[in-house]
């Protein structure tokens, strides 16, 4: 019988708060039934595909977060404002979460049918909104989202590692590569 109040959701969530203290390569079913308080075979009850299925669980679960950090975080004012707001709520998540953002970029759906891919699917319209006031043709539209998730994680990533060992300070790089992000895109903009 398992443990009351265990259940999928609970597994994944001490599965993610795991990985996001040790690190993904710290998970393993025996680490996660000592944290919740189970027997290791008792985990199955609650995840019968063991730790593959919990990972792609523990991304998907970043990727609803993360979608819902983008809708919360871009500013009314759209722009750089926007950037900026969202810029700083997704390194701060990375910075908290490292382990389940790492499962996020380390996962792949199965099927288009999968909870991670419509996770995947909303967190990209989500920061792609963040774009819309640039008035982008979508196939644009579609590059500028390329470039902005590209680069929030390239400075997340880096900042998370210590990469930055430069002494300038690195918020401050964050805010020319936006303001030069927000100038391209308004260059971009079709004329009306």
């Amino acid at each position: 019988m398992p443990r009351a109040g265990l259940d999928v959701d609970a597994v994944t969530r001490a599965a993610a708060e795991l990985i996001d203290e040790q690190g993904l390569p710290a998970l393993t079913m025996t680490a996660l039934a000592e944290r919740v308080g189970v027997r290791p075979p008792s985990l199955y009850k609650h995840v019968s595909g063991g730790l593959p299925e919990l990972g792609h669980r523990v991304a998907t679960l970043a990727a609803q977060e993360l979608a819902a950090l983008f809708r919360d975080a871009r500013s009314a004012q759209g722009g750089e404002p926007s950037l900026a707001d969202v810029a700083a709520a997704f390194r701060r998540y990375v910075s908290d979460h490292p382990g389940r953002y790492a499962a996020s970029t380390a996962a792949e759906p199965k099927d288009d049918d999968d909870p991670l891919a419509h996770a995947l699917s909303d967190s990209l319209d989500a920061l792609g909104g963040v774009l819309d006031r640039y008035g982008l043709p979508r196939t644009e539209h579609v590059h500028a989202i390329r470039m902005l998730r590209s680069i929030l994680h390239g400075f997340a990533v880096l900042d998370a590692a210590h990469g930055f060992r430069i002494d300038v300070d690195v918020e401050a790089s964050v805010a020319w590569s936006l303001e030069l992000m927000d100038a391209g895109l308004r260059v971009a903009r079709p004329s009306r």
